[in-house]
């Protein structure tokens, strides 16, 4: 199990990793072509847009595992062991209802840009495929969250619940 965490782990920073990369390329690229050369490429800034896209929505699941996200707590840091245990419950539920809907809108979405058959301006990339990276980070997101369920209850009679162990 541990050995597929890992791979899933290396997996997602890989990826995301890669889109990243490739979208500064092109975008290093796209100012090259337009400021030196003097021969601005249309594709450039399109292609780049939905490398970045990409690499963010895969890089969530990687924030979520080390608990990069944003955090409000105030609240939290008031509350007894119990407490904290119980916070983190009802909030990892709700993020997981959350992450649910999340993906089945993805999915619809993706299969509405599917039938339709609509293209990207510049390049004519088919939207669907721009789009799919809505219901499969939601799914990546979801499998964070779950992991993060288990490790909860887990270490529910443990002093202080951390869901990051």
């Amino acid at each position: 199990m541990k050995l597929l965490t890992k791979a899933w782990t290396f997996l997602e920073e890989v990826l995301a990793g890669v889109f990243f990369s490739i979208g500064i390329l092109l975008i290093f690229y796209g100012v090259v072509m337009r400021y030196v050369m003097n021969d601005p490429q249309a594709w450039v800034e399109e292609v780049a847009r939905y490398t970045i896209i990409w690499g963010v929505f895969l890089g969530f699941g990687l924030a979520l595992k080390h608990n990069q996200h944003i955090q409000v707590d105030i609240l939290y840091d008031k509350l007894n062991n119990t407490g904290k245990f119980i916070m983190n419950l009802i909030a990892t539920g709700l993020s997981i209802v959350f992450c649910l809907i999340y993906t089945y809108y993805g999915y619809v979405l993706v299969e509405n840009r599917f039938a339709s058959g609509m293209v990207s301006l510049d390049v004519g990339i088919p939207m669907w495929i721009v789009y799919l990276i809505l219901p499969l980070s939601g799914v990546l997101f979801l499998l964070r969250f779950i992991e993060r369920l288990v490790n909860i209850l887990r270490r529910k009679g443990e002093e202080y619940a951390n869901p990051l162990n």
